[in-house]
């Protein structure tokens, strides 16, 4: 089995990057004279998935626009929030509404998504398919970092995560089955709230990453990084 469709999460305000995403996007910064999103696209393309759905909401007329100029090699459509901001989980929801998919890769572009995760992420999902599972977060120890004041998010044993420490940061790329929306609507929550849920239930998974992570935090990290 595989996954043929990829969600890219384009929709926040992106704040702890203010006064600079007041006027760009956070998708459409650049890390050396390539945007977060072309970074996130290409390694998409690289997994051999041509479809792509990317929701928008702030500063969305940016995202349409750029999106329409690259000419991808994949179907690539860019689909509106609607009237409020969804947050990530009512996000994704509405991006698998207007899919007949039932397994999605799913990544936030403010990690910096180079090629080298193709090899790590095509094992997460052949781990993800030969479990049959319905979730699987890709997680990097908080030491691998390079923002060294970012709090870890969860602990990971035996490719089940938990609460019981905080030495995992996720990464912002998921695999899910559209199955662990049922009984949600298309609204404004965060998919931590499922994450929580089925955390309690001993059924959400992580599969641990093992190169640097470079994530855009905030102003001070974005400009650090750009020193590199």
């Amino acid at each position: 089995m595989k996954i043929t469709t990829a969600l890219i999460l384009c929709a926040g305000f992106g704040k702890r990057l203010n006064p600079i995403t007041l006027k760009t996007p956070k998708p459409l910064l650049k890390f050396k004279d390539t945007t977060l999103l072309d970074y996130c696209i290409s390694l998409v393309l690289d997994l051999n998935i041509k479809k792509i759905l990317i929701n928008s909401f702030h500063l969305k007329e940016q995202i349409n626009e750029f999106v329409k100029i690259r000419n991808y090699n994949a179907e690539v459509k860019v689909i509106d929030d609607g009237n409020d901001i969804l947050n990530t989980g009512g996000g994704v929801l509405n991006l698998i509404d207007k899919s007949n998919d039932e397994n999605f890769l799913v990544f936030n572009p403010d990690t910096i998504w180079k090629k080298n995760y193709d090899e790590e992420i095509n094992r997460m999902i052949e781990f993800y398919f030969n479990k049959k599972l319905k979730n699987i977060l890709l997680l990097v120890d908080k030491k691998l970092s390079f923002d060294e004041d970012l709090r870890g998010d969860f602990g990971l044993m035996n490719n089940l995560i938990n609460h019981n420490n905080n030495e995992f940061i996720y990464t912002g790329c998921q695999i899910l089955n559209r199955s662990i929306f049922e009984q949600k609507k298309i609204e404004n929550f965060s998919i931590t709230k499922i994450w929580h849920d089925l955390i309690k239930k001993k059924q959400l998974y992580g599969f641990e990453s093992k190169h640097k992570f470079y994530h855009i935090t905030n102003l001070d990290i974005f400009k650090k990084l750009k020193d590199l």
